[in-house]
């Protein structure tokens, strides 16, 4: 069972390393590829990357060689960093919508509205937030005395499973609060998409062409589809009910908002994207 555990978690990320691994230096190497979404493309598999990255090479050496052990300073490096990549990632996903809607619904001021300098801004607003939240659930998850064990039940370090050992009611209740706070700002953002996603759909059935509404809703699938797996994923993760919390099912979502993404989220793009497909074709 380890031993499948192992080839599994490594077909999955050889399969992300090699998807996003083509989509950056396709956009890297391509002109036409210099677009604002293009743009912000390449940083969301960065993130994809940071993300496998920072939890499956510890899972398959344990599934390797059996062990089942972390470091407290690897445990917390591993938090951080996982929780950096990920809200970094829907930072983007929420930018990458306001980049489609604004190519739909204002295609004349989308020049001037998603410039190079306003793109650099906002990919590094989104690196910068993710790395602000990340600081935070990561100095206060470890704050947190364990007494309770020190045996996660999890193949990588995430916050739900750390509370369990915690015995600090005060800072549990602190976590929470910071838990609450960043699900009210998911909420935020899904209403943002959702409004965008209302105004977009309302401005392609106004195109007069069935050509040109089937390429403004190629353009748009890929992130809906991306947005819906990482939202329907993580806030089952974060909010499942306790009564319904078992080892077997948490190992199954854990795995599906945290090592399926990043290596989906490439086929997602590259299949409904036909500049991206024609790009990597003549690279290779």
């Amino acid at each position: 069972l380890q031993l499948l555990h192992f080839w599994l978690f490594l077909g999955i990320s050889l399969a992300a390393l090699l998807g996003n691994g083509l989509i950056l230096s396709a956009v890297a190497c391509n002109q036409h590829l210099h677009t604002p979404r293009d743009f912000f493309l390449l940083h969301l598999s960065l993130t994809d990357l940071g993300c496998i990255c920072t939890t499956v090479p510890k899972a398959m050496h344990n599934f390797l060689w059996a062990t089942t052990t972390i470091s407290y300073m690897g445990c917390a490096a591993q938090l951080f960093l996982f929780m950096f990549f990920m809200s970094a990632e829907f930072s983007l996903l929420t930018i990458m919508c306001y980049d489609r809607y604004v190519a739909i619904c204002k295609p004349l001021h989308y020049g001037t509205l998603l410039g190079s300098r306003a793109c650099a801004h906002m990919a590094a607003a989104a690196w910068a937030s993710g790395f602000l939240y990340a600081l935070l659930h990561t100095a206060n998850t470890f704050s947190l005395p364990l007494c309770q064990g020190n045996a996660l039940g999890q193949f990588f370090c995430d916050i739900p499973h750390i509370l369990k050992l915690s015995c600090s009611h005060s800072g549990y209740l602190r976590e929470i609060g910071l838990i609450g706070v960043s699900g009210c700002l998911w909420f935020v953002c899904f209403i943002f998409n959702f409004i965008s996603y209302v105004q977009i759909f309302r401005a392609v059935l106004r195109i007069p062409s069935e050509q040109g509404r089937h390429k403004a809703f190629s353009t748009c699938l890929p992130h809906l589809a991306v947005v819906s797996l990482f939202l329907s994923t993580g806030t089952f993760a974060y909010l499942k009910p306790p009564s319904i919390s078992t080892p077997s099912l948490d190992l199954i979502v854990s795995v599906l908002y945290s090592v399926m993404p990043p290596a989906l989220n490439p086929l997602i793009y590259s299949l409904r994207n036909q500049e991206l497909r024609d790009a990597i074709r003549k690279m290779m």
